[in-house]
């Protein structure tokens, strides 16, 4: 089977990970970069054993070139409309036009499918990749894997380390999607080299509630944890409103406090049901009192 793998947005944390996975699985990877990328990520790269394709997203003959003998193509590029409608479908169609069976875009996040139009962002620019990768002629398969884990370290109200309490929307007993970065890129590879894949999967590292949150937590030595309320989904959905209101510049910003505020809604309002990680029976799932001991 063939196994050329191309991976766009190979330089960034995710994208880097997918890569590092795909060399341990004996894959032979494509990176496509941008004329401009940091020589140093290419040499990162290359040490891998990985081929860099310098390439214009820009010019269609050259992308369809750079996709050519592929068998997945694998997108884990990040940013605004520019990038994640406009730039993937750019890749889509160089990857059609090179004759590559399957694409793996770059939906990586709460499962968007469950959740309104509207209420995140983020979400609507996948959405509407989403309506055109699936008017083109490609096996297309996206992996929803939650919230990234790596969140949680970052004293967001979830897990406040400042304020040593776990708040939370609605409910302390909603179990919350988690997938660490590594688990992803391990799941994705192991997807890209799998013809046979579905259009969705769901993934899940663990699956905590708040209420669980504040003992685990404690029994990784992170210290007492307070159990706090913060509100319904719909206080949060105001909250969000207002403050999106109150930041017009946050339009052009990947991660404006109200869109962080929008993960969280999300995190708070769908999960992934059922999980397919049984799929690859070789991967190891992180834990989270490892996790949060680490």
């Amino acid at each position: 089977m063939n196994s050329l793998i191309i991976v766009a947005g190979a330089t960034g944390d995710l994208g880097g990970r997918i890569v590092h996975a795909l060399r341990q699985r004996g894959a032979t990877v494509r990176a496509l970069v941008r004329p401009a990328t940091d020589p140093a990520k290419v040499d990162h790269l290359t040490q891998q054993g990985v081929q860099v394709q310098h390439v214009d997203f820009a010019d269609p003959a050259a992308l369809t070139s750079a996709c050519a003998g592929a068998s997945c193509v694998v997108s884990a590029l990040a940013g605004l409309r520019e990038v994640i409608v406009d730039t993937q479908t750019e890749l889509l169609h160089a990857a059609v036009a090179a004759g590559v069976p399957r694409f793996i875009p770059s939906d990586f996040a709460s499962d968007y499918t469950q959740q309104a139009p509207g209420l995140n962002r983020n979400f609507d620019l996948r959405r509407e990749f989403q309506a055109r990768l699936d008017q083109a002629p490609i096996a297309a398969t996206s992996i929803l894997n939650g919230a990234f884990a790596e969140v949680l370290t970052y004293s967001i109200p979830l897990l406040d380390f400042k304020q040593q309490q776990v708040g939370y929307w609605e409910d302390a007993d909603w179990h919350i999607d988690f997938t660490t970065m590594d688990d992803t890129a391990a799941f994705t590879a192991a997807a890209a080299l799998d013809p046979a894949t579905p259009r969705f999967l769901r993934i899940a590292s663990f699956q905590p509630s708040p209420r669980e949150l504040v003992t685990i937590a404690e029994q990784a030595g992170r210290g007492q944890f307070a159990l706090v309320r913060l509100g319904s989904r719909a206080d949060l959905a105001a909250a969000i409103q207002h403050a999106r209101a109150a930041n017009p510049a946050g339009e052009q910003q990947l991660y404006a406090n109200w869109q962080q505020m929008q993960y969280m809604l999300s995190m708070f309002s769908v999960q992934n049901q059922p999980l397919d990680n049984s799929r690859y029976p070789d991967l190891i799932w992180t834990n989270l009192p490892t996790f949060l001991t680490a």
